[in-house]
């Protein structure tokens, strides 16, 4: 499960830009993944009392960070920023999208609470200082802060985003 939550992503960034998988090209990627699973789990065996949040921040910093990563690997593939932004989102959410559908939970980027429009929110402060022609580093840490805030506040404080409810007809005068 943790595989295909932290490498899930990125393998349909890979196949959608026709480049070869990245884990596959570089196995490196597997060690570290599994050395996270290992570390997790002694992690949880012997601190089982750990506040189930810091696994929620873990995975809020990954996808700010696989949201960076789809943008790059886009633009570095000469897409344009549309497409980069798009890819970002696609890396950084879809590895949690498999992992809740594999264990048959609603998936998180399905829920009212930011998600996938954090990582929207991170890829467009990237693009609008890339097109300011602000230094890289920064193009880079405004989106993973963005999105990093995005996701943290609707855990922390329970923002949600209802924009695509439906509106109750029958009660309208």
């Amino acid at each position: 499960m943790a595989t295909v939550t932290a490498l899930g992503g990125g393998t349909l960034r890979d196949i959608l830009l026709n480049k070869p998988v990245f884990w596959i090209a570089m196995p490196e990627y597997l060690y570290f993944t599994y050395g996270a699973v290992v570390a997790t789990i002694v992690f949880i065996r012997y601190l089982p009392h750990v506040n189930n949040y810091y696994f929620l921040l873990v995975d809020a910093v990954g996808m700010a960070l696989f949201n960076i990563i789809g943008i790059e690997k886009a633009l570095i593939n000469g897409s344009g920023m549309v497409v980069a932004i798009t890819m970002g989102i696609t890396t950084g959410i879809f590895g949690g999208l498999i992992r809740d559908v594999i264990c048959r939970e609603v998936p998180t980027v399905m829920r009212s609470e930011p998600y996938a429009s954090a990582c929207l929110a991170g890829g467009l402060v990237y693009g609008a200082l890339f097109s300011l022609n602000i230094d890289y580093i920064w193009c880079i840490l405004g989106s993973f802060f963005t999105t990093l805030f995005l996701r943290l506040g609707s855990l922390h404080w329970g923002w949600h985003l209802t924009i695509f409810r439906k509106k109750d007809v029958r009660n309208q005068g």
